[in-house]
């Protein structure tokens, strides 16, 4: 009982923590996902590594780390702005700098470690903790990589908190309506930074 009741203290603490008691927005409806299929293009984050290589100049290829200020450190234009940006932004941006010293440089950028995409699972399932997102993954997938749920999960109010601006939104997933087909939408497709909370 002692382990429940830290843990119960903890999920508190960090719904507490995440403006979702008192002062929070209540829970809202699901937003509408895209078309089946359509791939939103990777945008790079903290603290994902790189591969910059330029064809013909290979003492100006580097493996670097998106640093905590967002930055990269390339050879001959030192430091340049990574987060936020697609890779092939950054082909752009990183090409039109080294122009300078080089004739039509030939850039490519490959995301080598995409560790800014991670999702986080806490409360009454089988590990807690954080999980990359490699794949399209939804909340259901998310519990499943989190070892499934614990005999006293309560599965009827699990909470999806996502980031926003201002804060973040909630999202509540019920998973017996769920499974009776009654809340199809909720079963939400999950972005990078994503905490979900299965209470107990």
């Amino acid at each position: 009982m002692y382990g429940r009741d830290l843990q119960k203290i903890f999920i508190a603490v960090l719904l507490l923590s995440l403006g979702l008691i008192a002062c929070a927005r209540p829970s809202v409806t699901p937003p509408v996902e895209e078309k089946a299929g359509k791939r939103v293009p990777y945008v790079i984050g903290i603290p994902d590594v790189l591969r910059i290589s330029v064809w013909r100049n290979p003492e100006l290829s580097v493996d670097v780390p998106v640093r905590n200020d967002g930055k990269i450190s390339v050879p001959l234009v030192d430091d340049i702005q990574a987060e936020g940006l697609t890779p092939s932004e950054l082909k752009e941006v990183i090409a039109e700098q080294l122009s300078e010293y080089i004739v039509t440089p030939d850039v490519t950028v490959i995301v080598l470690q995409a560790n800014s995409h991670m999702i986080t699972v806490v409360g009454a399932v089988g590990r807690s903790g954080t999980i990359p997102l490699t794949r399209e993954m939804r909340i259901l997938d998310a519990v499943a990589a989190a070892g499934g749920f614990t005999t006293w999960a309560k599965k009827s109010d699990i909470r999806l908190l996502r980031p926003t601006a201002d804060g973040s939104d909630s999202y509540r997933f019920n998973y017996g309506a769920y499974v009776a087909g009654k809340a199809h939408s909720s079963n939400m497709l999950l972005e990078p930074g994503d905490t979900i909370v299965v209470p107990d």
